[in-house]
């Protein structure tokens, strides 16, 4: 099928465009905020009725997601997945304009900035905080993956299915999977639905760590699953002389492993999961 005639600049005053990628970032933070706002002023859903910080404190978070995103992001891609080109090239590292974020390194500063946030406001409970970032971060993945398809970018291999897109960008202009819409659906959409019913059904809120455990199986084993079809960058290909193994899988390995020990450490501590709100 051919690719949509989207035009990657949403709107341009003068000669300042604004992309839908950027807005992708801006508006998953936004509305990030306002989610994460509901969930924090509904004390039933957390342990204790506590939740990490209080509700109005989360437009002052939602600045330090921001930076923890971009610095978080940037500096994940330098190390993860471009090291040698910008130890030769250091000024490029923080010229930002033609792409280069990585989302394992942007989840490394959320995760720091939470930790941050939550000694500044002195309640010290980072792991609901890290619960409630797990809780909000889905809305954004789903945003900018839509954007990474509007940009052309991040698409997956050659395949037959009818559903392969061919994109403007493809020198061999064959069609391929859509693999961003793939992130989207299953990091996106899907997760945030699972979440929300252990958040909201199971009260797992009430578990410190077990949200955010959910979310790093979720996101691991999604982002893991997309790698198999998704093109690695072309700077790095292909892992150790297969023909499967990507960056991507080797980062999100880690994250199922942490995921699977919060879940098991928040289930094995001595609290009621499954109590219902009075």
């Amino acid at each position: 099928m051919p690719f949509p005639n989207i035009d990657p600049i949403a709107f341009a005053i003068g000669p300042f465009a604004v992309r839908w990628y950027a807005l992708g970032y801006l508006f998953g933070v936004g509305l990030g905020a306002g989610y994460g706002y509901l969930l924090l002023a509904n004390s039933r859903l957390w342990h204790k009725g506590e939740p990490p910080f209080a509700a109005k404190d989360i437009w002052d978070f939602a600045f330090w997601t921001m930076l923890a995103i971009v610095i978080g992001g940037r500096v994940g891609y330098v190390l993860f997945y471009n090291l040698p080109y910008y130890l030769a090239n250091p000024t490029e590292i923080i010229n930002t304009l033609d792409g280069g974020m990585s989302y394992h390194g942007g989840m490394l500063g959320l995760m720091l900035a939470v930790v941050l946030f939550t000694w500044k406001k002195g309640t010290g409970n980072w792991l609901s905080g890290l619960d409630m970032i797990a809780s909000v971060a889905t809305i954004g993945i789903f945003l900018v993956r839509i954007a990474n398809f509007i940009n052309a970018e991040l698409y997956g291999a050659p395949t037959t299915l009818p559903w392969g897109v061919i994109f403007p960008t493809d020198e061999l202009g064959v069609p391929r999977h859509p693999s961003q819409l793939y992130e989207a659906a299953l990091e996106g959409f899907l997760l945030f639905v699972v979440i929300r019913i252990f958040t909201h059904v199971f009260y797992a809120l009430r578990r410190p760590g077990m949200v955010a455990g959910i979310f790093g199986i979720g996101y691991g084993l999604s982002r893991i699953a997309v790698e198999f079809v998704r093109l690695p960058d072309s700077q790095i290909g292909y892992l150790m002389g297969t023909t499967w193994l990507t960056m991507g899988m080797v980062l999100s390995v880690p994250l199922v492993v942490a995921g699977l020990g919060l879940v098991i450490w928040a289930m094995t501590r001595k609290q009621s999961l499954l109590r219902t709100p009075a």
